[in-house]
């Protein structure tokens, strides 16, 4: 270090690794990010998994990157299989790195739609109990998807995207009956899924289209004696070529620390 030059030495291909490395976190802090040594280790790997450092950058300049070993293994997982599966517990950006990956291919021209999902599962959903048209009826349910484009796409384009169906945000009992084409497809909180929702949801897939399901199988809300179909994900498709079962932990969880250290409480009082 000389002043303010960083002069790199070493073997040619481990030199412009480096310098790889080096302007990535540069461009992370210049963009207002704070870089961690994490950060710095994940990386140094990208090259070694084929995932970039930065997946995404939103309108407002902020690089969206993977920041643990458990979601760059959900990101490759995405890229490689048609279908993956992402479970664990909340924080782990599971809901988040998938609508990353969905805007990203839709950026890219890889497919001409997003298709989001969710269970409304406390009106078992049968959402006529509840006051307002159907879009007042099934927004608190899918809030938090609305929330993650908005995260990454401005305003003024949501509203144009929902409004041509480029993005459709919708409950799961509306996905019966279709193929859904030449998409993103994306089930989010899939633990409140039964077995049969979940078949009738993969078995939308069309021609073109990538799936992602995710899920945390220690926080289901259906009613007492329903089986989430996610507890059968594992002996059902492990086997099977072109579908990825990635599972994140409390290590992968990148919200709050204290919520890391929520999900480690709850899972020591499972043991007992």
């Amino acid at each position: 270090m000389e002043g303010e030059t960083l002069r790199v030495s070493g073997d040619r291909a481990a030199v412009r690794r480096a310098i790889d490395v080096l302007e990535s976190m540069l461009r992370a802090a210049v963009a207002g990010s704070h870089v961690t040594p994490d950060d710095v280790a994940l990386s140094a790997n990208a090259s070694a998994d084929g995932i970039p450092a930065t997946l995404y950058t939103t309108a407002r300049g902020k690089e969206i990157r993977p920041r643990t070993g458990g979601q760059r293994a959900f990101v490759a997982s995405i890229a490689e299989n048609t279908l993956t599966f992402g479970i664990g517990p909340a924080g782990t950006g599971k809901t988040f790195l998938a609508i990353v990956m969905a805007v990203r291919a839709l950026k890219n021209r890889e497919v001409s739609r997003i298709v989001l999902s969710r269970p409304a599962v406390e009106a078992g959903e049968k959402l006529g109990f509840l006051p307002g048209d159907l879009k007042d009826k099934v927004d608190p349910y899918l809030r938090p998807l609305y929330d993650a484009l908005g995260e990454l796409i401005d305003d003024a384009n949501v509203g144009k995207y929902l409004e041509r169906g480029t993005i459709e945000v919708a409950p799961l009992a509306y996905m019966r009956g279709r193929t859904l084409s030449d998409a993103y497809v994306i089930l989010d909180e899939a633990q409140n899924a039964t077995r049969s929702q979940l078949k009738m949801f993969l078995t939308r897939l069309g021609a073109g289209s990538k799936m992602i399901v995710s899920g945390d199988i220690t926080q289901v809300d259906l009613p007492r004696g329903v089986r989430s179909g996610l507890h059968d994900v594992e002996r059902l498709f492990t086997a099977i070529d072109d579908v990825g079962i990635v599972r994140l932990t409390e290590a992968d969880v990148v919200r709050h620390p204290l919520v890391a250290k929520i999900v480690a409480a709850y899972d020591r009082a499972e043991d007992y």
